[in-house]
C-alpha cells in the first residue's frame, strides 16, 4: 500500500511542477521543447522499470501473480510500450478537436494538463474493475482478446477517425443541452459570462470534455490490451500512468508531422491482432515476456521507418484534400 501512495504522491507532485513551474505562463510549445520532454519521459518510462525489477525483489509490493523480477520488469516495459503506441490515435483525433474548436496553440498544454487528470482517474478506475472481472471471471480474458480483434479488423477496414467531427458528436450536443457555450475566448478561462448567462462555457472547456469522452473510448481498447500482459494491477496502472504523462509532450511533438506518421496504424493494427490472440489462446501458447516485447517493439520500429519513408508532409496532404 505505501508503494501506491508514494507513487500517487509522485505523479501529484509532478503535474504541480508542470503546471505551476515549467508551464506556469501559457505559451506555444515549440516541437524542439516538446522533443525535450518527450525524449525525458521516455527515458524516465525507461529507468522505472529498474524500479520495478528493485520492488519485485522485495516484499514492499503485493505480488498476486509471483512475477520474477526481471518479467515483472519486461511486463512493465511492454505495457508501457502498447499504451504508447495506442495514444498514437489519441494524438490523431486531441489535433482534430483542437481544429474544430479553434484552440489557439498556446492554451492547448492546460486543456491537456487537466485532461490528464481526468484520464488518470478514469483509467483507475477502468483497470480496477478490468482486473477484478478477469480474476472473477477466467472467460473475460476471452471476451477482451475478442474485442481486440474485433478493434484491429475495424481499423484495417474503417477510416471512421478521419471523418470525426467534434461538433457533430453525441458529447457536445448533449453539453450543450446542460450548460451555455459560448464562442468567445478569454485567455485561459474555462468559464465567462455573456450577456445570456452568467456563466458559459468557453471553447477550452468544450474541447476538454469532449477530450475526456475519448479517452475513456480509446481506454476501452488500451485496458484489456495491457491486461493481456498482465493482471497485475501495479505494473498495469504504473505503465499507463506514464504513458498519459507523455502523451502531452508527444502530441506537441508529433502535432506538425501526423500525416508523415500514417502507416503507424497499420502497427496499431498487428499490435491489436497480436495481444487479442494471445489472450485468446493463452491456455493453449504461452509467449515468452521477451518475444512479447519484442513484436511490439519490431512493431512500431517498422511502422516508424515504412511511415518516414512514405509518409507525406503536412503540406503534401493538404493538397489532396
Amino acid at each position: 500500500m505505501m508503494v501506491w501512495i508514494f507513487f500517487l504522491i509522485a505523479i501529484v507532485l509532478i503535474l504541480a511542477l508542470d503546471l505551476g513551474v515549467f508551464n506556469k505562463n501559457p505559451h506555444i510549445i515549440s516541437t524542439k521543447e516538446a522533443s525535450k520532454w518527450t525524449l525525458i519521459w521516455v527515458t524516465t518510462s525507461f529507468l522505472f522499470s529498474g524500479v520495478i525489477y528493485w520492488l519485485y525483489t522485495t516484499d514492499y509490493i503485493a505480488n498476486p501473480d509471483n512475477l520474477k523480477p526481471a518479467v515483472a520488469s519486461m511486463k512493465f516495459i511492454t505495457g508501457y510500450l502498447i499504451e504508447l503506441s495506442l495514444s498514437i490515435d489519441n494524438i490523431f483525433v486531441i489535433a482534430i478537436i483542437f481544429a474544430s474548436f479553434k484552440i489557439p496553440q498556446k492554451y492547448q498544454h492546460r486543456v491537456l494538463f487537466w485532461g490528464i487528470l481526468g484520464a488518470i482517474v478514469f483509467r483507475g478506475l477502468m483497470i480496477f474493475f478490468g482486473v477484478m472481472l478477469i480474476n472473477k471471471f477466467t472467460w473475460m480474458t476471452y471476451l477482451f482478446g475478442a474485442f481486440l480483434i474485433f478493434t484491429a479488423l475495424k481499423m484495417l477496414f474503417s477510416g471512421e477517425d478521419e471523418d470525426f467531427q467534434p461538433k457533430d458528436s453525441f458529447v457536445y450536443k448533449t453539453l450543450g443541452k446542460i450548460i451555455p457555450m459560448t464562442s468567445e475566448m478569454n485567455g485561459e478561462k474555462f468559464f465567462v459570462s455573456t450577456k445570456t448567462a452568467k456563466k458559459a462555457a468557453t471553447p477550452l472547456f468544450v474541447a476538454l470534455i469532449v477530450i475526456e469522452v475519448m479517452d475513456v473510448l480509446f481506454a476501452i481498447d488500451s485496458v484489456p490490451a495491457i491486461l493481456a500482459i498482465t493482471s497485475d494491477p501495479f505494473l498495469v496502472f504504473s505503465s499507463n500512468i506514464f504513458a498519459i504523462l507523455g502523451l502531452r509532450s508527444m502530441y506537441f511533438f508529433l502535432a506538425n508531422m501526423l500525416a508523415k506518421f500514417s502507416f503507424l496504424e497499420y502497427s496499431l493494427i498487428a499490435i491489436l491482432t497480436f495481444v487479442g490472440l494471445k489472450m485468446i489462446l493463452h491456455d493453449f501458447i504461452h509467449v515468452p515476456e521477451w518475444a512479447s516485447l519484442g513484436f511490439i517493439a519490431l512493431a512500431l520500429l517498422v511502422g516508424i521507418l515504412v511511415s518516414l519513408k512514405y509518409g507525406k508532409t503536412e503540406e503534401e496532404a493538404k493538397l489532396e484534400e
